[in-house]
């Protein structure tokens, strides 16, 4: 498929026209984001699931470029020498004039070349690029806002890896630099500023007027026309389906992936494991950390009169709601790590002596006779089980918190746990988890990815106020989890519709009720889309 520029805006005066066409061996794409191999929101799932297939169209021409996290490249990403010889020569020029520029395969589906920019390492550099932006550029920076000082220490660092790479390639080159959201934006301006003989594309996931117009209580969808501009091109949302080849795989999957939850759940809930996961529900809610925008406020005011309804109808139903939103912490919570080590150790308890009672059973068998039950179990057998029944005992309540947080007494889903009173205590039929981290298999907690968490989980909850349909639900729905949906501000004159792939609700005053009526009263409806989807 040939490419060809096309210049259509007056900030383009200067460069080079690209007359001819050229194939797309010719061409080197570079896809420049915050988020390559550091997850912080939808765009690293935008990435992560077109990766495969850029990857076999471009081949060896794509490249990633993304900001230097040593905790996230430590598990995701491995470092290899870089393919391309006017690649390597511009990431030892960068390297020896001051940066670290490093190289890797992001360990992803599809396995795409990654270019990582550590932006704490030229630092120094700060002052003299924010006065280069304001002198060539007009463009103020706040002095102590650290996102936007990351945004211009890795706008700056990605001009300068286009402009090196042009200038160590043998022939002139045919470079295409994608640009992701502001944070990654500064490096396209100073494409242009510098004239780099590169083609541009930028991409806005979201605004950051919108998300806090929203956050802020004010009438967004009413003024929606004083602050939104035209979009010059909507490019639609796209998520690598893979279909699975027969219903038992899936139906494998999710029994497993539930199997692992429950496992959690039995370390994180020991000492009170007083109902039964036979007859319990898992819900949960993930995303960016936006109280309000993301719905959390609304799903546990939901989860708070759930609680009640199922406590005065005496039902044996329990709910586990889990909360992925990832917040500042820094460690993990003492008493959720003893709470896995107490699990793992009765489960060490239980092998040794079934392997011991297995042993026994053989060796009356063995000589034709049938076991004297009251022999099989010996004193020390009986020893090590009341010893590990002993260590179970709990002398406080399961955390409602997995991690340890350092805004704790500020943070507002654990001020809103507070205010609600669901503090996982025996009597509550609504138990809830804030996992204040994004999900991995790497975890030493919940070693889990999201895709594999979701599988097991029964129910998807997305109430989000400025976001009609995002990756997050499209995910949910994919990996043939049930998922409810609401939007706040659909106009609809029904009061609730049901669909075979989820539930949406069109009216915001009426969602915490709607949402406790369905879960509570139309349980048999849940269990029926379960049964088809899942079992």
């Amino acid at each position: 498929m040939p490419l060809a520029r096309s210049l259509s805006f007056t900030s383009l005066s200067g460069l080079e026209e690209w007359d001819e066409e050229f194939d797309r061996e010719d061409a080197v794409l570079f896809e420049i984001a915050w988020e390559v191999a550091n997850k912080v929101g939808g765009i690293y799932t935008v990435i992560q699931t077109k990766a495969r297939l850029t990857c076999e169209e471009w081949g060896e021409n794509y490249f990633l470029v993304g900001p230097y996290m040593e905790s996230s490249v430590r598990t995701q990403v491995e470092l290899i020498e870089p393919c391309n010889a006017a690649l390597r020569r511009t990431i030892d020029k960068m390297n020896s004039s001051g940066c670290k520029v490093y190289f890797g395969r992001w360990l992803i589906e599809g396995s795409p070349y990654v270019i990582l920019l550590d932006v704490g390492f030229t630092a120094w550099s700060l002052d003299r690029w924010k006065s280069e932006l304001w002198e060539n550029c007009g463009i103020g920076v706040p002095w102590f806002d650290r996102e936007a000082n990351d945004a211009v220490l890795f706008g700056f660092l990605t001009a300068w890896l286009l402009g090196e790479f042009a200038a160590q390639c043998d022939e002139p080159p045919h470079i295409v630099a994608h640009f992701h959201e502001w944070l990654a934006g500064l490096g396209l301006v100073l494409c242009r500023q510098r004239q780099l003989p590169v083609a541009t594309i930028f991409t806005t996931h979201a605004t950051l007027l919108g998300r806090y117009l929203c956050a802020g209580n004010v009438d967004f969808y009413n003024n929606l026309a004083e602050v939104c501009v035209r979009e010059y091109i909507v490019t639609p949302n796209g998520l690598n389906v893979k279909k699975f080849s027969a219903m038992h795989e899936f139906q494998n999957l999710h029994a497993q992936s539930k199997a692992r939850i429950q496992e959690f759940v039995r370390g994180h809930f020991y000492g009170h494991l007083d109902f039964n996961l036979d007859k319990t529900v898992f819900l949960f809610i993930a995303g960016r950390y936006e109280f309000s925008n993301k719905g959390a406020d609304i799903f546990l005011e939901a989860l708070a009169r759930l609680n009640y309804l199922l406590r005065v109808n005496h039902s044996d139903v329990t709910v586990i709601a889990f909360f992925i939103m990832p917040a500042r912490t820094n460690n993990f919570n003492v008493e959720t790590l003893k709470g896995q080590a107490v699990r793992k150790q009765l489960w060490d308890t239980a092998q040794t002596v079934k392997e011991r009672f297995g042993k026994k059973l053989y060796e009356s068998l063995l000589v034709g006779q049938l076991p004297d039950v009251s022999k099989m179990l010996d004193k020390e057998d009986f020893t090590m089980m009341k010893r590990a029944i002993f260590a179970t005992q709990r002398q406080c309540l399961p955390p409602v918190c997995s991690h340890n947080m350092l805004e704790d007494s500020s943070d507002p889903i654990l001020n809103c746990i507070r205010r609600i009173g669901l503090f996982n205590t025996a009597q509550d039929r609504v138990k809830v988890i804030f996992h204040p981290e994004f999900l991995s298999s790497t975890s030493p907690l919940l070693p889990m990815d999201y895709e594999e968490f979701v599988r097991g989980c029964h129910l998807g909850v997305f109430p989000s106020y400025y976001e009609p349909w995002g990756y997050t639900p499209g995910k949910t729905t994919h990996t043939m989890c049930v998922c409810i949906y609401i939007y706040m501000y659909i106009c609809a004159g029904v009061y609730m519709h049901i669909h075979a792939s989820g539930v949406y609700i069109p009216f915001k005053s009426l969602v915490s009720n709607v949402v406790t009526f369905f879960l509570v009263y139309k349980q048999e409806i849940i269990y029926v889309v379960i049964v088809t989807f899942l079992f």
